[in-house]
């Protein structure tokens, strides 16, 4: 039984607040994250498109877009930090921006918002203080600033996305922690999987574009392993049509990785509690995964 709550009751105003209260900073959002943004390619602007409304001064929300430009050249966004727990979406992000993207900058347009939830990133949460999951709140009149303000952000721009990459983590603490934490919240039991010990990708159900994956697959295996299947042939409780891929409905079920409309999408899923990963290997993983999915668009 989760520690906040009344088992088979939904949580009121009165437990998120004790959920709230239970929650500390562990790590510096303004060290970890601002601070990187000055090492980025000239080729960037560094723009912030707002803040969150818990504290605005400390989590401002940045995005870096191409100063200059190319006018017959597709578009490709690259997200992080929705779940702000998951740190190598965050740091992956922000390592492909300093010393990868280069190599694309003749033949793309890049975006990269690099950490979307700061709060979350500081507390390691999964959700927002309103205990709100940002990834299952992308639609209109969001409660979740987060989703909100980049969905408006991206939202006002005129061109479309050929390619949507968001980067994520499944941590041991997904079944020690947040599901836990989510049946108390909601009053609905979860179902039991295990955490795949390994990389593998969210393809969207209504355009899993298998190629793609496979090509993002096989340049991850590069730096890490590939999640097999379990003794039932699923991953966290899904079918697998290719190596190291799984699908979901991303825009039904309110995820970041369907509210751009790009044409190819893919959600990275790493896995930092294998023995054999570190923080390093976690965050080029991420960053082979947007290098295979650029290479397999510009071939």
């Amino acid at each position: 039984m989760y520690s906040i709550g009344t088992p088979g009751r939904p949580w009121g105003e009165e437990e998120k607040k004790q959920w709230l209260a239970a929650q500390t900073v562990k790590r510096s959002y303004a060290d970890e994250v601002l601070n990187q943004l000055e090492a980025v390619p000239d080729y960037f602007s560094v723009i912030q498109y707002g803040a969150l409304p818990y504290d605005e001064s400390r989590y401002p929300l940045y995005a870096l877009l191409p100063k200059a430009p190319l006018a017959d050249a597709p578009w490709v966004l690259v997200t992080g930090g929705v779940h702000g727990y998951e740190t190598s979406g965050v740091q992956g992000a922000l390592l492909f921006a300093r010393e990868y993207a280069k190599t694309y900058f003749d033949n793309v347009n890049l975006i990269v918002v690099p950490c979307i939830s700061p709060w979350g990133y500081e507390t390691i949460n999964r959700w927002n203080p309103l205990a709100i999951d940002p990834n299952r709140s992308f639609y209109p009149d969001s409660p979740a600033p987060e989703a909100k303000l980049l969905m408006d952000f991206i939202g006002a721009m005129p061109q479309s996305f050929l390619l949507h990459i968001d980067l994520h983590e499944t941590t041991d603490t997904d079944n020690s922690e947040f599901r836990p934490a989510l049946a108390a919240r909601d009053a609905i039991e979860q179902k039991a999987w295990d955490i795949p010990d390994g990389f593998y990708l969210v393809a969207d159900e209504a355009a899993p574009n298998l190629p793609l994956q496979q090509a993002i697959i096989n340049e991850v295996s590069k730096v890490t392993h590939i999640a097999p299947a379990d003794e039932n042939g699923l991953i966290i409780g899904a079918a697998v049509p290719s190596e190291g891929v799984i699908c979901y409905d991303k825009r039904k079920l309110f995820l970041c990785g369907g509210f751009s409309h790009a044409t190819y999408c893919s959600t990275t899923e790493v896995y930092p509690d294998s023995p054999s990963a570190t923080p390093e290997i976690c965050n080029r993983a991420q960053v082979a995964a947007v290098e295979g999915a650029l290479q397999y668009l510009l071939k």
